[in-house]
C-alpha cells in the first residue's frame, strides 16, 4: 500500500468518525421528539398513529445503525480492543436465535438453531459476537424470501468452534464474492435496496480476527449462502462477568437495530416493541 494510499485511508477515517458523531447527535433529538409525539399508550390507542411511528422508528434504527458500522468502519485498521473471557458460545447462540424468532417469522421465515452440544466454553467477548452474529443473521433474512430457512449451528470440530450461519436465500453473483470483504467499495452507481454500503462483512471479518478466528463464506447463486466463523477451541483466564446480553440498551432495542436493515415496519410497531 503506497503512502498516498494509506493517508487517503486516514483522511477517510477521520471523516467517518466525525459524519457517526454528528448523525448519533441528531438522531438522539429526532428519537426524543418521536417518543414525545407518538408515546406507547397513544400508538395503542391509534393504529394510524402506531402504523406512522413505526415507518419513523424504522428508518431511526437503519440509521443508528448505519452511524454505527461508519464507526466500526473506521477503526478496522486499528488495535484490538475485545474482552476476551470465558463464556457459552452455544448457550449464546440460543439466546441470539430466540430473541430474532419473532422478527424472523414477520417476514415469513423459519429460523433454527443447531448444536451437538448443550454448552461449550470458550474465550469470547459477548458484545462483539452478539453484533457478529446479528450481522449475519440479518444478511440472511434480507437476502431469503419468504418461506425459505436460516440456521444458526454451533459445532466444535477439534481445535475450532464453527459457527455456521446458513439460508436458502439468492446467493452471491460470483462478482459479488470477490469484493464482499473489501473495505470500501462503492460501485459507480449506488445499488437498491436490500443492498447497503458494503461495511458489514468486513466489519464481521475484524471482529473474527480480534477472536483469533477467520471468516469463510460458501455462496451459489440461486441456492443460497452458508457463512462459517472459525473461532479457537480455547479458554481465556478469566470467567464472563458480564450480565446476560440485554435486548435494550440507552433506550432502544439491540435485536432490532441490528436487524433493522431486513425488517418490514410492521416490526416497529407498538407491540412488538417490547
Amino acid at each position: 500500500m503506497s503512502d498516498e494510499t494509506k493517508h487517503t485511508g486516514v483522511q477517510l477515517d477521520a471523516v467517518l468518525r466525525q459524519v457517526s458523531g454528528q448523525l448519533r447527535q441528531s438522531l438522539g433529538n429526532i428519537g426524543a421528539a418521536l417518543e414525545r409525539l407518538a408515546p406507547p399508550e397513544r400508538r395503542e390507542e391509534d393504529p394510524e398513529l402506531d402504523r406512522s411511528a413505526a415507518v419513523l422508528l424504522r428508518s431511526y434504527y437503519r440509521i443508528l445503525r448505519l452511524s454505527g458500522n461508519l464507526a466500526e468502519a473506521a477503526a478496522l485498521e486499528e488495535p484490538s480492543t475485545a474482552q476476551l473471557v470465558n463464556d457459552d458460545i452455544v448457550g449464546f447462540c440460543r439466546e441470539m436465535v430466540r430473541r430474532a424468532e419473532h422478527p424472523a417469522a414477520l417476514m415469513g421465515l423459519r429460523l433454527a438453531f443447531r448444536s451437538e452440544k448443550v454448552s461449550h466454553i470458550i474465550a469470547m467477548d459477548a458484545e462483539r459476537m452478539e453484533r457478529l452474529v446479528m450481522n449475519l443473521l440479518s444478511n440472511a433474512f434480507k437476502f431469503t424470501p419468504a418461506g425459505g430457512e436460516v440456521v444458526l449451528e454451533v459445532r466444535v470440530v477439534r481445535q475450532w468452534v464453527e459457527l455456521r450461519c446458513s439460508d436458502t436465500g439468492c446467493g452471491i453473483p460470483r462478482d459479488r464474492l470477490e469484493t464482499v470483504y473489501e473495505r470500501y467499495h462503492f460501485p459507480q452507481q449506488a445499488d437498491p435496496p436490500p443492498y447497503g454500503l458494503g461495511l458489514g462483512l468486513p466489519i464481521c471479518r475484524r471482529i473474527a480476527w480480534e477472536h483469533g478466528g477467520s471468516l469463510l463464506i460458501n455462496s451459489e447463486e440461486g441456492r443460497g449462502t452458508t457463512v462459517t466463523l472459525s473461532l479457537p477451541n480455547t479458554r481465556a483466564r478469566k470467567q464472563a462477568l458480564h450480565a446476560p446480553v440485554m435486548d435494550y440498551a440507552g433506550g432502544y432495542n439491540r435485536t432490532l437495530l441490528e436487524l433493522s436493515d431486513a425488517l418490514p415496519r410492521e416490526a416497529f410497531g407498538g407491540k412488538y416493541m417490547d
